[in-house]
């Protein structure tokens, strides 16, 4: 296969691919059933004009139906009047009405047949547009599922995707906050080993037994007062403590 094949080849098979893709089948199917609407107003059309041009031909075979019984009369009355040249005449009218009579029952027989033809295919034609129309419905139908579906699809798809870079965010924001935990841990374990307290060791001593003693009145006074709350007397060792208490400060 030479070049030129080769490119005209694939300039073919790229514009049957964009039109594949530009082509939506429920506007083609909708398309084709209007163009069979279309065409069965033709053919009503077409049956309205035979059925009006049949009807015109029978009011005129009616016409010359009444018309051969009248020249019957002309002639005779004619005949009675002794005038035989006005009974020729209308003679030669009624024979002239029966051979327009003959042509025009001829003609209507057509019209009659061609009227039958219409309106079976009227009738044939109604009934594909039906069966096409229930087609068109079910193959829509199944079309615009089937989008849907390819588009839900898709935007699982991408959704993976983006779960799949939202897990490694999410694993190195994890492996950051046990690294940030970590390190916060080791500062605490720092702290409560004094690694990180000053040289001056016996100034540190009375600080923390300064705090020591703070929190011990802190809890006396909070216990005190849920006693108070709870209507609770004084425990024996208290009374034991406060007694000591007041002998050593030379109180009765």
């Amino acid at each position: 296969m030479g070049l030129l094949s080769r490119i005209s080849l694939l300039a073919r098979g790229k514009i049957s691919a964009a039109l594949d893709r530009a082509e939506d089948p429920r506007e083609v199917l909708e398309y084709g059933y209007q163009q069979q609407q279309r065409r069965l107003v033709q053919v009503r059309r077409g049956l309205v004009e035979v059925a009006a041009s049949r009807a015109q031909l029978e009011r005129q075979a009616r016409k010359l139906h009444e018309q051969v019984p009248l020249c019957d009369e002309q002639a005779r009355r004619a005949l009675q009047l002794q005038r035989e040249d006005l009974a020729r005449e209308a003679l030669q009218r009624k024979h002239t009405a029966l051979e327009e009579l003959a042509a025009l029952d001829l003609q209507v027989a057509e019209v009659g047949e061609e009227e039958q033809r219409l309106t079976a295919a009227q009738r044939q034609l109604g009934t594909r547009i039906e069966e096409f129309c229930a087609r068109k419905t079910i193959l829509s139908a199944r079309y615009s599922s089937a989008q849907a579906r390819v588009e839900a699809l898709g935007t699982l798809t991408g959704l993976s995707g983006e779960t799949a870079e939202l897990n490694l965010a999410l694993g190195r924001a994890e492996e950051k906050t046990e690294r940030l935990q970590a390190r916060a841990g080791a500062l605490d374990a720092l702290i409560e080993s004094d690694a990180l307290a000053p040289a001056l060791g016996g100034a540190d001593a009375l600080g923390r037994e300064l705090r020591r003693l703070g929190s011990a009145q802190a809890a006396e006074a909070e216990l005190e007062q849920l006693e108070q709350q709870l209507d609770v007397g004084p425990r024996p060792l208290e009374l034991a403590v406060d007694s000591q208490r007041k002998e050593r400060d030379g109180c009765p």
